[in-house]
């Protein structure tokens, strides 16, 4: 339950008062953490990340920073501030106790220099010009270690180079070298339209927007007079990826759960904040205000605070299940980025435009470097991304679950997996996950192949070297189809799970889930909307799961309608209808409007209610490039 007692809670966020407000608001709890006897480290919280809890301390303390210096930047007067710059003089101090130590390769601590380099460069006067000529010494070694040590080949280049832009704007030794380095290599990370993957045969998710493009949208900014090539490929790179970053947004504010690093949560939206900054006007700044301030409203909606007012880690709500191996009670901070706007001087055009809505969007944005179809319901404000998946995958938590699920909605949210024993625990929505009957499942976590055709995903993937599945993905809203044809040495048990639909209260008791279900189809209802499923093919039966509490980060108990068969060894086909509608003030009965299959020996056909061609695909064939789907 949200805290109303938070002043964050209160803030209308529409002015830049409103906005700088909002800064000391959210630094004040934390701040608050520290005591007399510490001013580098900030202990928010007990939980741990896969560093020593003195670097989550010291990345906590730095995390701020992404906010604080936009502010002091725009003419902001940040209470803590004095005390802040005490804490980076101790930090760096390699005698003092709070010292932020030698850094190692593949150092957390590379993450957290890159605020330090940007804050040299926006605001020298603020951070540097203060220290005596020691600190001012020990800072500037402390940070020139990043140049000797190794990093992650993906956005990780990204924070030396900040770094060295830093010491260079206040005119002490740089390595120019390892900019020009680390800039030629993230662009062999470019893929087209704007996008890159974080490292070579990386993902594309919310790291190609706050992270790379975040980052060399400042330095297109920083750099615009030294570097004016770059400066700008930088902007109109984002320019491209704005178009197709923007169907991400709903009219609610929300933005889609996808990816990791989640919990970072309103830095979803600080891609345009840098936009603004560096501006670049692909969309209006009263368009561009409208998606920054809407996005910061719905996140200051959500419980997303602890009783004291620090941040949890979790998305829509605490919670530890879904984190990262590398979340600390300080790294939801790095959000701190949206507040990048702040810099801009009281003047600036971005503060003088009206906010505006969202412009016109078409119904569905295909976004082949991403992997995604976009599919938007502008009557109920649902965006869905339908995925074909990926042909690489990593050892991060939650993989699958976060980067190959059938399709992620801003609505239905989408599951991680609590344990391994059963389909409560599992928690498979939007996933077609498979068993040899001893209720351990797996599911797909990376592809042999794929395509994407207008609005047909094709995939084709191993969850053992024996089992190969073909899926084919015919997305849509309310709608959308789901083929999957299984050739396999094993006999399965197979569970294609459809939206995660939230349950919410009335007083003690849990809201009654409204069902309708026979043999082949199951619907249900609460609050928060409708979701279904409908098994074409009827080799199944259809189960309601009520998996594990808080395995969706949307909502913290959820109901999952599921289609369930046991097949032989052989080749089978299975084909489900999957409906999810969120709840809005006039719902509609096109859940009613079931598709339907026929079959002609092997040639498989999906109509549409009104009996329009969906998908036509002879399976007896194995698909070529030309021939993964057919829409009519």
């Amino acid at each position: 339950m949200k805290n109303f007692n938070l002043a964050i809670y209160q803030n209308k966020l529409t002015s830049k008062e409103d906005i700088q407000l909002a800064i000391e608001e959210i630094c004040q709890p934390v701040t608050s953490c520290s005591n007399t006897s510490s001013t580098a480290h900030l202990h928010i919280g007990n939980t741990s990340a896969a560093y020593p809890d003195p670097i989550a301390e010291m990345e906590g303390f730095s995390r701020l920073l992404w906010g604080v210096v936009p502010y002091l930047a725009g003419g902001g007067d940040y209470t803590s501030w004095e005390t802040t710059l005490q804490g980076i003089t101790n930090g760096t101090d390699p005698n003092h106790e709070e010292y932020w130590g030698t850094i190692h390769d593949y150092d957390q601590r590379s993450v957290e220099m890159a605020v330090y380099g940007f804050a040299l460069a926006l605001v020298p006067e603020k951070i540097y010009e203060p220290l005596a000529a020691e600190a001012k010494d020990n800072l500037v070694k402390w940070l020139s270690q990043i140049n000797c040590k190794k990093v992650h080949d993906c956005n990780w280049l990204l924070f030396a180079v900040l770094v060295n832009i830093g010491l260079k704007t206040v005119g002490v030794p740089y390595d120019k070298e390892r900019i020009d380095k680390n800039l030629d290599r993230i662009d062999e990370f470019y893929l087209a339209d704007g996008w890159y993957s974080d490292g070579v045969n990386g993902h594309c998710d919310y790291y190609t927007s706050f992270a790379i493009h975040y980052y060399c949208l400042l330095y297109a900014k920083l750099m615009e007079k030294e570097d004016p090539e770059r400066s700008v490929l930088y902007k109109e790179r984002a320019r491209l990826f704005a178009r197709d970053f923007i169907y991400w947004f709903s009219k609610d504010g929300s933005a889609l759960p996808y990816g990791r690093s989640l919990t970072y949560r309103f830095a979803q939206s600080s891609f345009w904040s840098a936009m603004v900054f560096a501006e670049v006007e692909e969309f209006t700044y009263g368009q561009m205000k409208g998606i920054i301030l809407n996005n910061l409203r719905w996140w200051f909606t959500q419980p997303i605070f602890h009783k004291d007012g620090t941040l949890t880690i979790g998305y829509a709500y605490p919670n530890l299940v879904m984190a990262e191996n590398y979340n600390s009670p300080g790294s939801p901070y790095w959000g701190m980025k949206i507040f990048l706007i702040l810099a801009l001087d009281d003047h600036h055009p971005f503060w003088q435009a009206e906010e505006q809505e969202l412009p016109h969007l078409n119904n569905i944005s295909v976004q082949k470097p991403a992997h995604l179809v976009i599919f938007r319901q502008e009557e109920t404000g649902h965006v869905a991304a339908f995925n074909s998946g990926h042909p690489s995958t990593n050892d991060h938590t939650h993989t699958s679950a976060k980067y190959e699920k059938f399709v992620y909605s801003t609505s239905f949210g989408f599951s991680v997996p609590r344990a391994e024993w059963g389909l409560g625990q599992g928690a498979f929505d939007s996933m077609l996950a498979v068993s040899e009957g001893d209720h351990l499942y797996r599911v797909k976590r990376k592809n042999e192949d794929y395509e994407i055709n207008g609005n047909i995903i094709y995939m084709k993937w191993k969850p053992w070297d024996d089992v190969v599945i073909r899926t084919w993905i015919v997305a849509g809203l309310p709608w959308h189809i789901r083929v999957h044809h299984l050739d396999s040495n094993r006999k399965l048990d197979v569970a294609d799970g459809g939206f995660a639909l939230g349950k919410t209260n009335e007083g003690f008791r849990e809201e009654a889930v409204n069902e309708v279900k026979d043999a082949h189809s199951a619907f249900v209802k609460t609050q928060l909307g409708r979701s279904g499923i409908v098994d074409l093919t009827r080799k199944g039966n259809v189960a309601l799961i009520h998996p594990n509490a808080n395995t969706n980060i949307l909502h913290t108990r959820t109901v999952i309608p599921t289609v369930k068969a046991s097949l032989s060894k052989g080749h089978h086909i299975l084909a489900t209808a999957v409906y999810g509608e969120p709840g809005h003030d006039k719902p509609t009965d096109s859940y009613k409007e079931v598709p339907y299959l026929e079959m002609d020996g092997t040639k498989l056909t999906i109509y549409s209610a009104d009996n329009r061609i969906l998908f036509q695909q002879d399976l007896s064939e194995s698909p070529s490039s030309e021939n993964k789907g057919v829409l009519r």
